[in-house]
């Protein structure tokens, strides 16, 4: 059966992306409101760059609550002389812009997870008609792709670059060395939770180099967070040769996350006492934070436990949590060439240790 052809995107760019040197415009997304019929969603767009040569696309804010990648991409927009490059750098610092001014997770529009919603649909909503038009008219363009997070109002992460593992083993050395080269304190192979509809799937499915990062978060940003993204942009072009000269040379520490036994997940409501903090080494069976009941005294907390050794890489912000609400998250100190094997998923091993949460523990 012929398939009709996708519709066009109703997006429209004002900068020429095939142009030399500096270019500052925006993503025009018709959004007819109460407020203007006919207006748009202006999303924030710089081209900069000069001759032939591998174009990196930036991207930030996917998530609207997280600031590192918009700090250092905004700045990178300012600042990068296309006098001094070979190659070009497409930057969206604010690539979910509703969520960014409204400074949330998802659209205050249509209540959209950008980075849930690619490829995207261009009949869909404003979320979708982005995650579409980066799909369809941006990853094309690009050689190497740094979608920046952090971990937004309710995580706190040790800062890391991340990749994935991929079946196409070129394309995963290809992913590390990016990754490493971005110099941020550790380098995570990195497991995702929910990885249908990300910018990471879609630009690794098309053989883009995809790096993507995990700088702090709490819903604000750090002057060491920040700094690590604003170096990790300049290093970036410095390894696809886009800038002169190496990225500075450090030593790779690696992370990995060998399975979903990583991840820790409130089973009740109640205040959250963190007993470990990101960065910190723990053991399988330590308490990693305590869950008060709200509703009466008298009641000993749920004791929330490491499922495996490691060490702490995400912990949660919020003074309360819920049902469901991920805690903690562990992950594996590695040799960079054991990093994808790590990764490879295992199951959940039997554990003759206490269960992850039981009532009554007061000691650490």
């Amino acid at each position: 059966m012929k398939r009709d052809p996708p519709a066009p995107s109703p997006i429209t760019a004002t900068v020429d992306f095939a142009a030399d040197g500096a270019q500052h415009g925006v993503l025009r997304l018709p959004w007819s409101r109460n407020d203007s019929a006919w207006g748009a969603v202006m999303i924030p767009l710089a081209v900069i760059g000069r001759g032939a040569g591998p174009t990196v696309l930036f991207t930030g804010a996917s998530h609207g609550d997280e600031y590192e990648g918009p700090i250092a991409l905004f700045d990178l927009a300012r600042t990068l002389d296309p006098a001094t490059m070979t190659g070009r750098a497409i930057i969206l610092p604010a690539l979910n812009y509703p969520a960014f001014r409204a400074g949330t997770r998802t659209s205050p529009i249509d209540g959209g997870n950008l980075n849930r919603g690619f490829p995207g649909d261009p009949r869909g909503g404003p979320t979708a008609q982005i995650a579409d038009y980066v799909t369809r008219h941006l990853l094309p363009l690009a050689d190497i792709v740094l979608d920046i997070h952090s971990g937004g109002r309710t995580l706190d992460f040790l800062p890391y670059a991340a990749v994935h593992a991929l079946a196409d083993e070129a394309q995963q050395r290809r992913a590390m060395e990016a990754a490493a080269a971005f110099g941020a304190p550790w380098s995570m192979m990195m497991r995702e939770l929910d990885a249908g509809g990300m910018l990471d799937t879609t630009a690794e499915a098309l053989g883009k180099v995809f790096v993507t990062t995990e700088l702090g978060g709490g819903g604000t940003a750090r002057a060491e967070t920040v700094a690590i993204a604003r170096r990790g942009v300049r290093n970036l072009l410095r390894h696809a040769g886009i800038l002169a000269g190496p990225p500075p040379a450090r030593p790779a520490r690696w992370l990995a996350m060998p399975s979903a036994e990583c991840f820790h997940i409130a089973e009740d409501e109640g205040l959250v006492e963190p007993c470990v903090m990101p960065g910190e080494t723990v053991r399988e069976g330590e308490i990693l934070a305590r869950i008060h009941p709200l509703a009466r005294t008298g009641r000993a907390p749920l004791v929330q436990r490491a499922a495996m050794d490691g060490i702490l890489v995400a912990r949660h912000v919020p003074g309360l949590t819920q049902p469901g609400d991920c805690l903690a998250v562990i992950a594996c100190a590695v040799a960079p060439g054991e990093a994808s094997n790590r990764a490879a998923t295992r199951p959940a091993r039997d554990r003759k240790t206490p269960p992850r949460t039981n009532r009554g523990e007061s000691k650490a």
